[in-house]
């Protein structure tokens, strides 16, 4: 070969790498992966129609690419071109390390898009990977979705339903059982009164209010009573003593029938909070757990607060029962206030999804005013810890104390609002007519009636059975 040949085709390899290099000058990121023949991945893509912005300045600075002539003849042996290659190609790396990177920027910005029309990206240091050939691997990042910086909270739960009393408990049996002492006293000598008689004369109703006044049913609703069966003689709608016993019947039925509404309707969600209020020896702390094991057995979430803290045998005793009951049982720390007590059960019951909870209170005597005072601050805690609650403040009355009862009654329903009345121990006192007494001087319903010492034997107050069981001529004449 001669020496301008070789000087010629020196010159073309020359031209041929200042082509290489100016086209190769924009910016991009290296990816340090090279194809199997050694060539450079190709420039970076436009990411939402351009450019970034360094990228394009530098395209702007080195000018439109030079025209490749159409076609170059090197005859140069293979040697000298493949490392005139490898220089060419290490140049180029070098320089496009020094370039600088494109800025980070996401695909909403680029075009608009709102939020929650596409995903924020950002482009990773990362290289894509070459996948077929080198014309197709890309030396930018490729973009990937970024994580939300925060997680929006699910919406709350709606409250849960409950339901609003347990199932009813319906025996008629039950309830005549446990009526047995005041048929055999009260209601048979009120039958006795009309045994026998062949017409109603002024005797008779003397009879009457003398009888049902020893029954405990009270004066004022004892001459309701009497008034009742006078007026019907006036108007002639009586015309024998057996009359006499379906009026004083069907009038009785009217004093226990108030519109009071469903126990528990008062509450829309969980959980229900039911206080229990009442003088010591009344039953109280035994209704209470009777009336939590209904709702266990409804498959209710029970907890029962240990609110009488005045005495430690209380906190005891409501222990032992919801271990029989299968009932957890709230105690405060010693010496705790009973408000304290009610307050921190209620919160408790709110966190840890409980559906009802129900409290034992302090008994004093009624007419200590500061134990009244008590009883107001642990309804106000309750309310504090729940709005709403207490949802229902029941009055436990003790049949067999009569006309005490009644003083009870008055007292408490002054100092709180007593929702309804549990009567206990109807099965062992022959006083039970001070059940008419109460619902008709305090208009307070009777929700239940306790008939006995098992804990079945808390059964719900229906009027029609109690009346029909109370009134039955047929067993008060065979008792």
């Amino acid at each position: 070969m001669e020496l301008w040949q070789i000087v010629l085709l020196l010159v073309l390899v020359a031209g041929a790498v200042v082509f290489f290099l100016r086209g190769r000058s924009r910016p991009q990121l290296p990816t340090g992966d090279e194809d199997a023949k050694g060539s450079l991945p190709p420039a970076a893509p436009k990411v939402a129609g351009e450019l970034p912005r360094p990228a394009a300045e530098a395209s702007e600075k080195s000018g439109p690419p030079a025209v490749a002539p159409a076609k170059v003849v090197a005859k140069a042996p293979e040697k000298a071109a493949e490392k005139a290659a490898e220089k060419a190609v290490e140049a180029a790396t070098e320089k496009a390390a020094e370039a600088p990177a494109a800025p980070e920027e996401s695909v909403t910005a680029k075009t608009g898009a709102e939020p929650d029309e596409a995903p924020a990206v950002v482009p990773t240091a990362e290289a894509a990977a070459p996948t077929t050939s080198a014309a197709e691997t890309a030396a930018v990042a490729v973009p990937t979705p970024v994580p939300p910086a925060m997680v929006e909270p699910r919406e709350a739960a709606p409250a849960r339903p409950i339901s609003a009393a347990p199932r009813p408990q319906r025996d008629g049996a039950a309830v005549r059982r446990g009526l047995a002492q005041t048929r055999a006293g009260f209601m048979d000598r009120l039958f006795a009164v009309f045994a026998g008689k062949k017409e109603i004369d002024p005797a008779l109703l003397d009879q009457l209010e003398e009888t049902l006044l020893t029954g405990d049913v009270g004066a004022p609703t004892t001459r309701r009573l009497v008034d009742g069966v006078r007026d019907r003689l006036g108007r002639n709608e009586i015309t024998d003593p057996a009359k006499v016993w379906d009026a004083l019947r069907d009038d009785a039925r009217s004093l226990l029938d108030l519109e009071a509404g469903t126990f528990g309707s008062r509450c829309t969600a969980a959980p229900m909070v039911i206080l229990m209020v009442g003088v010591n020896g009344a039953g109280k702390t035994t209704t209470t757990a009777k009336l939590a094991g209904r709702y266990k057995q409804d498959g209710q979430r029970v907890l029962l607060a240990a609110a009488d803290t005045f005495r430690a045998a209380a906190v005891q005793q409501l222990e032992m029962w919801g271990q029989r009951v299968g009932v957890p049982v709230f105690k405060g720390k010693e010496g705790a206030k009973p408000s304290a007590v009610v307050f921190e059960a209620v919160t408790k019951a709110v966190a840890e999804g409980f559906d009802v909870v129900i409290a034992d209170t302090a008994g004093r005597l009624q007419n200590k005013a500061p134990l009244m005072d008590e009883l107001r601050k642990t309804r106000d805690a309750a309310s504090k810890a729940l709005p709403g609650a207490p949802h229902e403040i029941l009055l436990v009355l003790d049949a067999v104390t009569g006309q005490n009862a009644l003083s009870q009654a008055k007292e408490f329903r002054e100092a709180l609002e007593v929702t309804g009345v549990v009567l206990t121990k109807l099965d062992g006192t022959a006083k039970g007519g001070v059940i008419l007494a109460v619902a008709d001087e305090f208009k307070l319903p009777v929700r239940f009636i306790g008939v006995g010492e098992r804990a079945d034997d808390l059964r719900d107050f229906d009027t029609a059975e109690f009346i029909d069981a109370l009134f039955s001529r047929e067993e008060s004449a065979s008792a």
